[in-house]
């Protein structure tokens, strides 16, 4: 199929799915050429024969519309209906924008790096990870989060769990505890329980994870596992003073902070804190973290900073825990670092995502919900009465990819509420029609 037919199918689709409703602009031939890395009249050959067909019409100099005549479609259809593969979901969780990554920067830097590829590219990549790119995610980290390290204290994993199975294997015994915020990520659970470790829940409240709570009630532990900047999934910082006493338990207890560091780019309110790994000085911080959530999730590479002491330790284990990350794709998330384009792509993404949390957040307001106000992260949580799972099945049922905050707890009770994701939400049209179709489904 020729590429204008597949450009022309997409845009139907988008129509259709009611992301571009009647009467909206299309971007000029010219910046759609440049996003979607093709030529102009490409672009123009796609136009011309949607307006053809009556789905575009054109207004001269003020350019392409969806024409008024296309009918949108109905607000109780189940929005997961005939989505193009690999379609994220309506608020579907663990997702950026994947609309606004710079997809064909991205195609012209790893076409390079093929072009330049030598003979001894082909060989298996380092076991701790490609050189080239641990230096850059030292230099971002000094630059973007004061945080001092060198390039043999990063290693590369396939992943937040790949990374987390090389901290365990390096450093933790069977029985030994660790702390994990209630609720907190679900999914890295399976890691520590496999490996014979006890799981302690530690209650989460306005000032992030009750590490006195955690002293009193499990003083014997030797791990730590939380999200300080955003915890996950409520949103909220954990307060300096409580930063300060997990580093006083970690040297005196000579235990391990893992500081999982998965948004802390996405900021819209305020100074964030620093990270504890900054403020490390017994240097018992294990510092993770991924380009799954600033980039885009196919990459599958996640990193850590581990103290000095222990970087021979860790290079010991990735002869039994290789990085898989190929060495194209890390080789080319290098340069995309060294050339300044993470550092403009973030800064892009954060006006977008303010912007598109305004979108959901009034969105929902207008339909009666009752969201959490939060300072940054890339998700919200909706407060609601009754039974939240049932309430979130209801929703899933209905296509919308909500998730029960019930389900991201280990011990704790609390209020309900719904977890969803604002990243792919591209216009006000669209965050009414889900916020609208969420209603119908669970009210």
């Amino acid at each position: 199929m020729p590429r204008y037919q597949q450009i022309a199918r997409q845009l139907k689709q988008a129509i259709g799915d009611g992301e571009l409703p009647p009467g909206s602009r299309l971007p000029s031939g010219r910046t759609m050429a440049l996003e979607l890395g093709v030529a102009r009249a490409t672009v123009e050959n796609a136009y011309g024969e949607l307006v053809a067909q009556g789905w575009l019409e054109r207004r001269g100099q003020a350019g392409t519309f969806v024409s008024p005549s296309v009918t949108a479609p109905a607000s109780n259809q189940n929005v997961s209906a005939s989505r193009p593969q690999g379609a994220p979901l309506p608020f579907q969780m663990g997702l950026p924008a994947l609309d606004a990554f710079p997809r064909a920067l991205w195609a012209r830097l790893m076409g390079r790096r093929l072009r330049l590829q030598t003979p001894y590219d082909l060989v298996m990549p380092e076991n701790c990870g490609e050189s080239t790119l641990r230096q850059s995610i030292a230099d971002y980290l000094r630059f973007s989060r004061s945080i001092e390290c060198q390039p043999e204290q990063i290693f590369i994993t396939a992943g937040f769990q790949a990374a987390m199975r090389l901290v365990v294997r390096t450093l933790a015994q069977a029985g030994d505890g660790i702390w994990l915020e209630d609720p907190g990520y679900r999914y890295v659970r399976p890691v520590f329980a496999d490996a014979g470790m006890t799981l302690h829940p530690v209650p989460v409240d306005d000032e992030g994870m009750q590490v006195g709570y955690a002293l009193q009630h499990y003083p014997q532990a030797r791990f730590a596992l939380l999200t300080p900047a955003h915890q996950s999934p409520l949103g909220v910082a954990l307060s300096l003073t409580r930063r300060h006493s997990l580093l006083d338990w970690a040297a005196s207890r000579q235990g391990w902070i893992i500081e999982d560091d998965y948004d802390s780019e996405f900021r819209y309110h305020g100074k964030p804190l620093p990270p504890i790994k900054s403020l490390d000085g017994p240097e018992r911080v294990i510092y993770a973290g991924t380009f799954s959530k600033s980039m885009f999730p196919a990459l599958r590479v996640a990193w850590l900073v581990v103290p000095r002491q222990q970087a021979e330790a860790f290079n010991q284990q990735t002869r039994f825990l290789p990085c898989t990350v190929s060495m194209l794709i890390q080789q080319t998330i290098a340069d995309f670092l060294r050339e300044g384009h993470f550092w403009r792509h973030l800064k892009k993404m954060r006006q977008c995502y303010g912007e598109r949390r305004v979108w959901l957040e009034t969105a929902l307001q207008s339909e009666g919900f009752d969201v959490v106000p939060q300072a940054g992260g890339i998700q919200l949580v909706m407060r609601v009465k009754g039974d939240d799972r049932a309430l979130a099945a209801r929703a899933r049922a209905a296509g919308l990819a909500v998730q029960a905050l019930s389900d991201w707890r280990m011990t704790s009770k609390g209020e309900g509420g719904i977890l969803m994701s604002f990243t792919n939400v591209v216009s006000l049209e669209m965050a009414r029609r889900y916020a609208r179709q969420l209603r119908l489904a669970i009210t």
